[in-house]
């Protein structure tokens, strides 16, 4: 086949499930620059963050894409199973030390191709392996003796590995030497090493392996070229993409690697000063309308030197979101059916736009989909289960409290659906852990609902008008005001879902009931 052309890799994109672990990783222990910040162009609530040198120089670059605490893959045939970059030769024994010192997983150095090489694993174990290769980097970044130059190969994983050698030699690379069971393909910057693996497993998409690796092309028209002669290859379907910083095409190479091929220009420095690349967060053009709900949704995060909240480990999944301006006060987020800990983030940034916001993920699941208790029936609840998840949230919030430094009384919780019908049962079972309710779309789901001091508590409760569960609210009104519960109960114009009325409801009746109100 003839190559179109021989720029070798523009980057690889990974997947990881702690984003504070990964920066740590990539900018803290390995020295890459954080480049940008954008919420994904697939799903803009998923945080997609960019390594690089000083400018993310294409050959440079290492993303990846952002699903806090979600499921591990398994790498497999149809994957990129390994990153290499290049370091200074010498400065493979300052890195043993670096990472011995670091706590990180290696192995090495060994011998791979003529080069020396050591092996790491990044915190979600993805292999990273730094080569003794003296090449340089377009744009220097970090400390010369020891930072990594640019991205020196790739490994694939196939069990048809001649197609799939065939396929990569599409970009411009060519046979290199050969050793066990690797085939090295060259271009003139790098290689992609080709596993024939055939008999292993098939990889599974998840935290902790690659996406795609994407290959170098110098403008569209080249793109286009490539779209045009997979076509008449009879490929697999091609996707053509603007991802604003770059245009691109994905496809699949014969042993199921996506493969994207990517323009070097217009680069990361179009919507920030070379200077103060990574500083901002950006969200795709499309998606500008919600940028400010999409900035409370995406997971936070400290750069290497810079103030951060401890990492504590609690019964349930969760995940802080800081305002600019924090003034003590917390809202406690219990998301429905089928939701994660972001999803009230928006609403409950509206409502109290200085409140520091607490996603909390349930722990129960239901065909798929995320729940706080288990359900028997559409209005038949597992006993066991809400005592036993509600004891663990209790749990979680003294933890929450103690690890955490929040203020009790000033804590806020706010629940829809299932949440809402969960924090319900937490005031029953647990009085005293939760002092202050908004509770959106709740029905009573204790079979036996309990005696319980809820003196001093607050409660609101808004339920839709047109709500097919809504008959029951009045049941969980008439209970919390006979443990002593303070409750404001409105009608919305609404069904199930909320409307602008839960979100106006609920912002009057907390800045009357938190500081600067009768309770605050």
């Amino acid at each position: 086949m003839t190559a179109i052309a021989a720029n070798g890799i523009h980057h690889v994109t990974l997947m990881t499930r702690n984003v504070q672990a990964n920066v740590d990783f990539y900018v803290g222990f390995l020295g890459l620059r954080l480049v940008k910040r954008t919420g994904g162009y697939e799903d803009a609530q998923q945080l997609h963050l960019f390594y690089g040198d000083r400018l993310g120089s294409p050959g440079s670059i290492v993303t990846f894409l952002v699903w806090e605490d979600g499921a591990a893959g398994r790498v497999g045939n149809g994957q990129v199973s390994e990153i290499a970059f290049a370091v200074p030769l010498a400065s493979i024994g300052d890195w043993m030390t670096r990472a011995l010192s670091h706590g990180v997983p290696m192995t090495g150095p060994s011998q791979e191709f003529g080069e020396s090489v050591l092996r790491l694993k990044d915190p979600d174990g993805v292999i990273v392996k730094l080569v003794g290769a003296d090449q340089s980097s377009a744009t220097p970044w970090g400390n010369e003796a020891i930072a990594p130059r640019r991205l020196r190969a790739v490994t694939l994983l196939t069990d048809q590995p001649e197609e799939t050698a065939a396929f990569i030699a599409r970009f411009g690379y060519r046979p290199g030497p050969r050793e066990g069971n690797l085939q090295r393909l060259l271009s003139d910057t790098d290689a992609v090493d080709i596993r024939d693996a055939s008999g292993y497993v098939p990889g599974i998409p998840g935290t902790g392996t690659a996406d795609h690796v994407a290959f170098r092309a110098a403008d569209v028209a080249e793109v286009r070229k490539h779209q045009a002669a997979l076509s008449r290859l009879n490929s697999s379907p091609t996707n053509f993409h603007d991802r604003n910083y770059f245009t691109s095409l994905y496809v699949r190479e014969p042993g199921g690697t996506l493969i994207e091929v990517a323009t070097d220009g217009p680069g990361f420095a179009i919507d920030e000063a070379a200077d103060h690349l990574g500083e901002r967060l950006f969200v795709p053009p499309g998606d500008a309308e919600r940028a400010d709900d999409l900035k409370a949704m995406l997971p936070q995060f400290s750069l290497p030197g810079e103030p951060r909240l401890p990492r504590r480990d609690l019964p349930f999944v969760h995940r802080f979101h800081t305002p600019d301006q924090p003034d003590g006060s917390t809202l406690v987020l219990l998301h429905g059916t089928g939701g994660n800990e972001a999803d009230l983030m928006p609403l409950a940034r509206q409502i109290a736009p200085h409140a520091t916001l607490l996603g909390v993920r349930g722990r129960s699941h239901e065909e798929g989909v995320l729940r706080w208790f288990r359900r028997i029936g559409m209005t038949k609840f597992d006993q066991a289960d809400i005592a036993f998840e509600a004891k663990a949230f209790a749990a979680f919030v003294d933890g929450a409290v103690a690890g955490y430094g929040l203020d009790h009384h000033r804590l806020t919780f706010l629940g829809y659906s299932n949440g809402a019908n969960f924090i319900a049962a937490v005031m029953g079972l647990h009085p005293g852990i939760v002092r202050r309710a908004i509770l959106l779309r709740a029905m009573p789901v204790l079979e036996t609902l309990p005696d319980a001091d809820l003196a001093g508590t607050l409660a609101l409760i808004l339920t839709g008008a047109r709500d097919p569960f809504g008959q029951e609210a009045p049941r969980l009104e008439t209970w919390l005001r006979h443990q002593g519960a303070d409750v404001a109960a409105h009608s919305i114009e609404a069904g199930h879902e909320l409307s602008s009325a839960d979100l106006s409801a609920a912002r009057h009746w907390y800045e009357e009931n938190s500081e600067g109100g009768r309770n605050g």
